[in-house]
């Protein structure tokens, strides 16, 4: 109650923060006058001036007001937009990387354009960051003109391109793009085997757009770069015959968790089975040793329990294919990862394809954590606000509006059953429809769309049904939703980032009726002229109407996704509506609803048809969704502690790549791991303080024979009375250094450090790939160990470690073992190897679907990028020059050789010689 007294008095601790800003705002203000005042090329000018007074020492705070000024100016001149104060408050917002929430229609865009401008001066880029192709591709466009006329570089990353065109995007002042394109190119960066081959630089700062969408939601799953891996197709099938004799008393399935386990019984029943089978080593199920038999145990326990023929995937063709469980189509070329798609071609009988094997992957949460200023903005983010500042310490700040907010949210209005609660939202649309009223409708699904879409047709109103993944004609459909009596179906999450404006969207209405005029022209200014007249006319007619009316077919699990579709109406002062319509067959109440009591009050006293509305069920259904929020925060924050272990030890193997690649020598590098290889060798066959007469003589000989390629006559050291362990690695280390010495001799010095840096970079990468597929399946099965009551986490942190250090022993010797045994031809080049093909994938938590774009994926088959192809220049050979020694770097490895020969450039004129 004190609180409330307190927050009344005094505004909450936001209204606080905010209005200390003001004091700066009214700074960038006392500038206007004077810059409004500079001519074009004086305002362009500033840019030089702010460099000029960082490199004297001031700071990014001191420059702020006089440089958010000179970009206001400059977007009046060249985009017509004045910033709003509260947008030079979102502006700071950003420059302080905390996380600005603003309400849609706001003029984020705009407000990214501030803090991006001011910290890309110091000239070490600033990332842009946005939800999807089409709005990197629109906003770069849309908003380099501002940066342009002050004189600084944009570049854009969208699937497609070369390495050449990345690395000249990324080199700009500040680059747009996905989160998924800067992920993989990280990742990808970190399999080149030359720097000059990376396309990144060091980071500085990110600014994400649709912060919570990219942060939160698309966080759930992890970027993979994966690769095929061998044939196991035996080992699926030994394991899937054993779990087709199981029953249902030897698991228990849960739905909501969408787990299964094996029972203490039929655990004891499977070890049985395995056993007889061969496939166990000892006889407990969860020895370390039996790891990899356990992740393709519970794989196919899902398969064979879990997955159903015919809804969730089908047999055609010989070939099993997933149905995506929104839409219900068949989507051919994507397949199931960690073994499961392995795991159901077994229980169907059909061929098994080889799985593919994770080569890199890291989560979004440690991705945007290595960047040392990180901002965001979007128009929902405070119901996250504990997890943003748990995971990336991030500050959610909440802008005010430019003008008050009219729109009216009305009660949740309750039906017993699907049918009911559709047949009422469909009248409920005519009813809108026919008064002028815009009308946009969110669903959870696109099954429940195209659902709704039946209803409406029946009850002949016209509409326009978002059902695909297009985001440029997303993007068109849902600018065109404020115009009169235009009903537009779409899932929540889909159309965003684009303003609903109210009697229509001029800029889209021409690029959809005149996309032949060209802007300036007569013409164009003659027919935009037309339509502003005729947006003007339905705004007035639509504003009488009540303004956007956004109907919810169902509650999201996450409040978040339903203030997102509730603030598409009501932008900039307009007026609104805004209501949800439930019933009890929505997931959000079946699965994490009241029990029993609250199902049965409704089924018991509701008819057909009927419904209700109370704030009693509103709460009860907020705290359902807080249930559901509170799960899926520990869901990701397991992810992010498990991949922090990975983390760790990727930097390790990243940081050690990086300081092979730079190095000018890396023999003290191949001389250190040869000393350690020759004391563990030396160590295992004579242990300190033993005995010659201990020693094992045959063993330390075979294995120097097969390590070091040396065969010395340690029969004759034995003789010597002063002879000790000490003094044989001594030797050991004395006649293996020679050895490679006499190798090295054979090549000149710089070819020699080339093969050197070939042989240490192959080897750290195959053994990292092999750790990586270990601790994934370390991973799956590490759970098990709470019913010894142990944590899994520290479980997994432990023999993570363990097997990290196993990892470097066994890249040291094989380093070793690879140098000593390696022949070279007389004109060999230096050993730089190829990059492997491979795929990348990551799944959006919201369709199931692979939204990686990826272009790279050789000989393992295309992913088309479901954007119609932007004009971007595609280098030709022609272009390139007609030396090939010239194409090196400026063509993708895995891209057509510009020569025409139709072979990929790493396999022509990009191939590389390397050690035989």
């Amino acid at each position: 109650m004190l609180g409330g007294f307190a927050k009344t008095l005094f505004g909450s601790s936001n209204d606080r923060y905010v209005k200390s800003l003001g004091g700066i705002v009214a700074k960038i203000n006392a500038f206007e006058p004077t810059i409004s005042a500079l001519s074009d090329e004086d305002l362009a000018a500033q840019t030089v001036k702010f460099r000029a007074r960082l490199a004297e020492g001031e700071k990014l705070d001191a420059l702020l007001p006089e440089a958010f000024a000179t970009v206001r100016e400059a977007a009046k001149r060249v985009l017509g937009q004045r910033h709003y104060d509260v947008q030079m408050v979102g502006g700071i917002v950003l420059h302080r990387g905390e996380i600005a929430e603003m309400r849609t229609g706001e003029g984020k865009t705009l407000v990214a354009t501030l803090a991006t401008y001011l910290n890309a001066l110091p000239g070490e880029g600033v990332h842009v960051i946005t939800v999807n192709d089409y709005l990197a591709a629109r906003d770069a466009e849309w908003m380099g003109q501002v940066y342009n006329f002050l004189g600084l570089t944009t570049g854009t990353i969208i699937p497609n391109l070369t390495d050449h065109q990345r690395r000249e995007a990324y080199a700009a002042d500040i680059t747009y793009g996905t989160n998924n394109e800067f992920g993989f190119d990280y990742l990808r960066d970190n399999m080149k085997y030359e720097r000059n081959q990376m396309v990144q630089r060091p980071f500085a700062m990110a600014i994400v757009d649709e912060v919570d969408s990219v942060l939160i939601d698309e966080a759930r799953t992890p970027l993979i770069i994966s690769g095929p891996t061998d044939d196991k197709s035996d080992l699926y099938r030994s394991v899937d015959l054993v779990v087709k004799q199981l029953t249902a008393e030897d698991y228990e399935k849960d739905e909501k968790q969408k787990t299964i386990i094996l029972t203490e019984d039929g655990t004891e029943k499977v070890e049985r089975m395995l056993e007889a089978a061969g496939l166990l080593q000892g006889d407990n199920l969860y020895d370390f040793e039996n790891t990899q038999v356990v992740h393709h145990l519970n794989q196919a326990l899902r398969a064979i329990v879990m997955f159903k023929a015919d809804t969730d995937y089908i047999v055609k063709d010989g070939k099993v294919i997933i149905i995506d469980e929104f839409t219900g189509r068949m989507m051919d070329g994507r397949r199931w990862s960690d073994g499961l798609h392995q795991a159901v071609e077994a229980k169907e009988g059909v061929d098994i394809e080889p799985e593919n094997q994770t080569m890199a992957s890291i989560t979004f949460q440690n991705y945007f954590r290595m960047y040392p200023k990180l901002a965001g903005m979007t128009g929902t983010a405070a119901t996250e606000a504990a997890e943003f500042y748990d995971i990336y310490k991030m500050n959610v700040v909440t802008i005010p509006t430019n003008v008050e907010v009219k729109r009216v949210d009305e009660e949740d209005e309750f039906y017993k059953d699907t049918a009911d609660k559709f047949a009422a939202i469909a009248k409920k649309i005519k009813y809108h429809a026919d008064l002028g009223q815009p009308v946009l409708v969110g669903t959870v699904s696109i099954e429940k769309s195209e659902l709704l879409s039946e209803f409406l047709v029946k009850e002949g109103v016209e509409h326009k049904v978002l059902n695909a993944r297009y985001h440029e004609m997303e993007a068109h459909i849902v600018a065109q939703a404020g115009r009169k009596s235009a009903v537009t179906i779409a899932t929540n999450m889909a159309g965003r980032g684009t303003d609903i404006k109210l009697g229509g969207n001029l800029e889209f209405r021409m690029l959809d009726e005149h996309p032949d005029l060209v802007m300036g022209t007569p013409d164009y200014d003659a027919a935009a002229s037309r339509i502003t007249v005729e947006i003007e006319a339905e705004k007035k007619a639509v504003l009488e109407a009540g303004g956007l009316f956004v109907l919810g077919t169902e509650r999201h699990e996450s409040r978040r996704i339903d203030n997102q579709l509730r603030g598409r109406s009501g932008r900039q002062g307009d007026p609104g509506l805004s209501r949800f319509y439930l019933s009890l067959d929505d997931d959000l109440l079946r699965i994490f609803g009241p029990d029993t009591l609250f199902a049965r009050m409704m089924r018991n006293n509701i008819g057909d048809g009927e419904a209700i509305g109370s704030k009693w069920l509103s709460k009860a259904i907020e705290t359902a969704q807080k249930k559901v929020e509170a799960r899926n925060y520990d869901i990701r924050k397991q992810v992010v502690e498990y991949d922090d272990v990975m983390n760790d030890q990727r930097k390790v193997v990243y940081e050690q790549r990086s300081d092979i690649m730079d190095a000018a020598t890396v023999g003290d590098v191949v001389e250190d791991m040869r000393t350690e290889t020759v004391n563990a060798i030396v160590g295992e066959a004579c242990p300190p303080n033993s005995y010659p007469e201990q020693w094992d003589v045959a063993g330390l000989r075979e294995r120097l024979l097969t390590t070091l390629a040396i065969d010395p006559q340690i029969e004759a050291w034995l003789e010597e009375e002063a002879i000790d362990p000490e003094l044989v690695e001594e030797r050991v280390r004395a006649e293996a250094d020679a050895h490679v010495a006499e190798k090295a001799a054979q090549l000149e010095p710089d070819v020699w450090v080339q093969v050197e840096k070939s042989i240490l970079l192959q080897n750290l990468d195959h053994h990292w790939k092999e750790h990586l597929a270990t601790l994934d399946a370390l991973r799956q099965v590490v759970h098990l160990r709470a019913y010894a009551q142990k944590t899994p986490i520290n479980e997994y942190k432990q023999e993570a470690f363990s097997l990290f250090e196993r990892m470097l022993e066994n890249i040291r010797e094989d380093v070793t073992r690879t140098i000593a045994f390696a022949e070279f031809r007389e004109q060999n080049a230096p050993a730089l190897p190829d990059l492997p093909d491979f795929i990348t994938t990551h799944f959006d938590p919201f369709t199931g679907e692979d939204d990686s774009n990826d272009v790279d994926a050789g000989s393992l088959g295309l992913i088309q990028t479901r954007l119609p192809p932007l004009s971007i220049p595609q280098p030709q050979g022609n272009d390139l020059g007609s030396d090939p020694s010239e194409w090196a770097g400026k063509v993708s490895r895995n891209a057509a050789c510009p020569c025409g020969s139709g072979n990929k450039y790493k396999h022509c004129h990009g191939a590389i010689g390397g050690v035989a």
